[in-house]
């Protein structure tokens, strides 16, 4: 197992955090951020092109984080590969020593620097964790075919809360949870009241139990960030108090870190939240802060993987 793992099966509060891989082969850049987050997270996303922009490979800056010493959760969209190139990276990426992935659709390439590319979509997240699970748990290939050696990943998988209806959201990580995904990572939660209401659902399905549930959080840079994302990014619930908070302050970076504190705080005292994913992309330097503030620092060890 990995060391992810082992925490949460242990009932240890997990602490994931975010890297986004360069626009360029600059392996340097995965160091650096290596280094500002080391110590402070369980595990470290690695993103796959996130929206839709070419980036380092998500299998390769995870392999270069296994190397640092880190423990990687690599990314991997049904955006860019069909079925074989899938199962290809999930062999390669479990023969690198990567334990941990995180099936996600990904974002249609309109939205990146290549709108004209050709989305494959070949598979959706559901189905590629399907798959997933079938050659962990069968040592099969999606066409039946048998594997000599499978990959044992650490499965997970993604929802938004506040996307549609909470009942609709609900339904959907049930469908995650009986393809095999194991731990989630939600959209960014600053709507905590909705996050509760969506966490009661959960739990009314026993969902809880059968899935460990990473609430995502991310810090708050200035009062025009807070805005543009309660107006401007799809599936985003800001309320105004967190508005309110950013207006109201002499120091904007610190008071959206704070808000990022209290928020974590917030999601320990929910029944069924398991631990935090802090999502601080081009701004890592936060996290430490972060996961001082909020109570979460030292992280536990579970030994060698």
């Amino acid at each position: 197992m990995s060391n992810l793992e082992k925490l949460l099966r242990a009932g240890e509060f997990a602490v994931t955090a975010e890297l986004g891989p360069p626009k360029s082969a600059d392996r340097g850049v995965i160091e650096e951020k290596a280094e500002i987050l080391k110590g402070f997270a369980d595990a470290i996303n690695i993103t796959d092109c996130q929206t839709a922009v070419v980036r380092l490979s998500s299998i390769a800056s995870a392999a270069i984080l296994t190397s640092l010493g880190l423990e990687p959760i690599a990314q991997m969209t049904c955006r860019d590969r069909n079925r074989i190139a899938l199962q290809s990276d999930i062999l390669g990426a479990w023969a690198l020593g990567i334990k941990n992935i995180l099936l996600l659709t990904g974002d249609h390439p309109k939205f990146g620097n290549h709108p004209e590319a050709k989305g494959v979509f070949d598979l959706d997240s559901i189905q590629l964790i399907q798959m997933v699970k079938q050659m962990k748990e069968e040592k099969k290939f999606l066409n039946g075919e048998e594997m000599k050696v499978e990959p044992k990943f650490f499965i997970g998988a993604v929802e938004n809360p506040f996307a549609g209806s909470l009942a609709l959201r609900a339904g959907r990580l049930a469908k995650k949870v009986a393809a095999g995904a194991e731990f989630l990572q939600t959209q960014i939660v600053y709507n905590l009241e909705k996050f509760s209401r969506w966490m009661e659902l959960v739990r009314e399905q026993g969902l809880d139990e059968k899935i460990f549930i990473l609430a995502g959080v991310a810090p708050i840079k200035s009062v025009g960030m807070a805005k543009y994302m309660q107006k401007k990014v799809p599936g985003m619930d800001v309320p105004e108090e967190i508005i309110s908070r950013m207006e109201k302050t002499t120091d904007a970076k610190a008071e959206g870190i704070q808000i990022c504190i209290d928020i974590i705080k917030a999601l320990k005292e929910i029944k069924g939240v398991k631990g935090v994913h802090i999502m601080a992309i081009e701004w890592e330097e936060a996290v430490p802060e972060i996961v001082r503030g909020a109570g979460l620092y030292p992280r536990p060890s579970m030994g060698e993987n």
